[in-house]
């Protein structure tokens, strides 16, 4: 008879990282003690976990104050995301920052598998990780990194990995298309205040356009190819009441960032490029299905400019075909 392996208590983790957790929150009293509660049940147990309460008029203040002394919370008139995270960020005492919204989730060890990692490389510049998209009920809808073409392929490349180091190379195929979210993302604090935060005034895309000046930044970022987070998709969100203007803004976004991005590596400018090409073709789409046919034309034609690429005359003979 075969005798059984003990099994050995998990050691508590030890690492000279610090997290400090941002939730910015807008009328999302609903949701909030759910997000809460999965950055309380961390194992690896946050430094500090601010709420910064852009102007709600809900009962938010009456969630936030059941967790007395183990939430820190900060009211501010309504300005908006971008500076309620600068908010959070700029009170952070801890040596890396994690952001999560008030209708979503941590999994349990979101903050341990980055922070074992930083013990043991501490060179990396960022980390990521998966991120699962959940309907309101909870239920499975897809992950991030299978649904998009980067995460595929360093599947491809790395089968079976459970952490993936990535190059200044891969950070262009990241932007194009990849799986960079917020939720999953790890920095450290002087990295954030050295990049200037999130843009202020930004109404769509100041998660990307934070991650791309990142990008450019980095030289070398870790993947942790489990779930991390949790993104709760709601119907009636801002963005999806209305999705044409939101995909406007998404592009304006786009486009004066890769303004910002001239003295950028090639690949990075090249990603963002195909990030743009996407975006604009979505908008013409999203056009054309309200019979917008000027405005579908108009949103593609930009692609044509300096140089057509084969890639940028088939996107506007596909719009020009649905016209027809």
């Amino acid at each position: 008879m075969t005798t059984p392996p003990t099994i050995r208590p998990r050691a508590p983790l030890v690492s000279q990282a610090t997290f400090s957790v941002i939730i910015p929150t807008y009328n999302n009293a609903l949701t909030l003690a759910r997000s809460l509660d999965s950055v309380l049940a961390q194992t690896y147990p946050a430094h500090e976990i601010f709420v910064v309460d852009d102007g709600s008029m809900d009962g938010t203040r009456e969630v936030v104050a059941a967790y007395g002394d183990r939430v820190i919370y900060h009211y501010q008139p309504n300005a908006g995301v971008s500076v309620a995270r600068n908010v959070g960020a700029r009170m952070a005492t801890g040596s890396w920052l994690a952001f999560l919204d008030a209708d979503d989730t941590f999994a349990p060890d979101r903050l341990a598998l980055h922070a074992e990692w930083i013990e043991r490389d501490p060179d990396l510049d960022f980390l990521l990780g998966d991120q699962d998209f959940l309907k309101p009920d909870g239920s499975f809808t897809h992950a991030a990194i299978t649904s998009s073409a980067f995460g595929r392929a360093l599947q491809k490349r790395h089968p079976n990995a459970h952490e993936i180091v990535l190059e200044e190379d891969d950070f262009g195929p990241l932007i194009a298309d990849g799986f960079a979210e917020i939720r999953t993302l790890s920095l450290s604090r002087a990295t954030f205040h050295r990049l200037g935060g999130f843009p202020v005034g930004t109404r769509i895309g100041e998660d990307l356009q934070l991650i791309v000046r990142l990008c450019a930044a980095s030289r070398r970022a870790g993947v942790v190819m489990r779930t991390l987070a949790h993104y709760y998709i709601y119907p009636s969100s801002a963005i999806r009441k209305d999705a044409l203007g939101s995909q406007r803004a998404f592009v304006a976004t786009l486009e004066e960032l890769a303004g910002q991005m001239n003295a950028s590596q090639p690949g990075l400018r090249s990603g963002l490029r195909e990030k743009i090409r996407q975006a604009r073709l979505s908008l013409a789409y999203m056009y054309l299905r309200q019979r917008l046919r000027r405005a579908a034309i108009g949103s593609v034609l930009p692609m044509l400019r300096p140089v057509p690429s084969l890639t940028a005359i088939r996107d506007v003979l596909s719009v020009v075909r649905g016209i027809r």
